[in-house]
């Protein structure tokens, strides 16, 4: 269908993951399992053409499990700030992270 392109496709875009038998719609991004924080995913989804049916049912994957994009969301302007600020959040988080240095105990 589509060309998977950069990442972070917009909300809305129905996609194929590797080896899956069912579409996903994607519905957020940098999402976090509640108790697996230290794990942040590109992407938050629903099953397509389902929608959002419990919160237990929601899949979170990133990019590179994109096989196929078999609807593109909507882009526009407001849509291209929002990305802007998603890479600008990770690019923060990311010189966090390697200026980060764990307090050691003292024994």
């Amino acid at each position: 269908m589509n060309e998977i392109g950069e990442k972070y496709l917009p909300i809305g875009t129905v996609v194929m993951l590797k080896e899956a038998t069912k579409r996903l719609m994607i519905t957020g991004f940098c999402s976090v399992e509640e108790d697996k924080q230290e794990k942040m995913w590109d992407y938050s989804g629903c099953m397509y053409p389902e929608g959002f049916l419990t919160s237990t049912q929601t899949a979170l994957f990133d990019h590179e499990q994109i096989d196929e994009v078999f609807h593109m969301g909507l882009i526009d302007e407001e849509e291209q700030e929002f990305k802007n600020q998603i890479q600008e959040f990770l690019s923060n988080q990311s010189e966090t992270l390697t200026t980060f240095t764990p307090v050691q105990d003292e024994e």
